[in-house]
């Protein structure tokens, strides 16, 4: 199998009837998360922490359209490392409504963020076209069903633990593999199960931040177009990470907040471009865009 960047490869994801083409150029994926704890953005879209301002958080995504966003992924639950968990009937109530709203105003395709099954059959419902599990199907057994029977484009995403119990890995595994390979064979593991459900429109994220510690996340970056091997479009989510953090961080300083890494942000999208991402999951469209913009004008040289 070839591990060339794959803009050659003429990725065509059919999202429940929306055509991601991603053959053309790459394409930017906005953040919309209606959690009072995400570790960028929680509490923007909450009332005193409580129910969603659907208004604001619709402008929002909007906004983000108009920037270049070419999907908007809705996310109920923050998947930050030590999180609390919510129940599925929460999360719905925290997603459904702008899913709703969204897809009545717009024809941007829509994406939950959920590994739940019953909260990704109600957004399906609702409308989203695609269901990005960051457990690519490893936390809730009944998810594949769901989305094969909702026709939902799907995107897999390597974590090794629950965000509830995740911590800085110690660098190496306890077979003794990289990172790559690790996260080669769990994210092949997890298109076997989706294959066996019917699904073939899957994005693979290699789960930067995920359980991994600062070398390993600058591996996964700079060996990304290796993943290209599984023959799927890959997804980037570097946006605002701590990795990036720790890179920035003068020796003996504190780590500047996510607020402060939107440089190293764009630097780091850049380079996950040139190395064959199809897809940049971020907060901040424009910048990204621009990251884009570049990347393909080098191209044609």
């Amino acid at each position: 199998m070839s591990s060339e960047p794959k803009e050659a490869m003429n990725f065509r994801i059919n999202c429940r009837g929306q055509l991601l083409d991603l053959s053309d150029r790459p394409k930017i994926m906005g953040i919309l998360n209606t959690t009072p704890d995400s570790f960028f953005d929680g509490g923007t879209f909450n009332k005193n922490r409580g129910s969603i301002d659907l208004d604001q958080a619709l402008d929002h995504a909007l906004g983000m359209i108009r920037a270049g966003a070419s999907i908007i992924d809705i996310g109920g639950e923050s998947s930050r490392p030590g999180a609390d968990k919510i129940s599925a009937k929460e999360e719905i109530e925290r997603t459904l409504p702008l899913i709703e709203l969204l897809q009545r105003k717009t024809d941007v395709v829509i994406s939950i963020d959920t590994y739940k099954a019953e909260v990704a059959a109600k957004a399906l419902q609702g409308g989203a076209h695609i269901v990005n599990d960051i457990s690519a199907f490893t936390f809730d057994a009944a998810l594949p069903e769901v989305c094969s029977r909702y026709r939902a484009a799907v995107i897999l995403m390597h974590t090794p633990v629950k965000p509830e119990t995740m911590q800085w890995s110690t660098g190496t595994s306890s077979d003794g593999s990289d990172i790559l390979n690790r996260v080669n064979r769990f994210l092949a593991n997890s298109i076997a199960i989706a294959e066996r459900h019917a699904i073939h429109d899957i994005i693979i994220d290699p789960g930067f931040g995920f359980g991994k510690s600062v070398a390993e996340n600058f591996q996964l970056l700079s060996q990304l177009s290796a993943l290209c091997a599984l023959e799927r479009p890959i997804l980037a989510g570097l946006s605002r990470k701590s990795f990036l953090g720790h890179a920035i961080t003068p020796q003996g300083g504190e780590i500047p907040p996510p607020s402060e890494r939107l440089p190293a942000t764009i630097a780091a999208d850049t380079i996950a471009l040139i190395n064959g991402a199809s897809i940049l999951r971020v907060h901040d469209v424009e910048a990204a865009m621009q990251s884009m913009l570049i990347v393909e004008a080098l191209k044609k040289f």
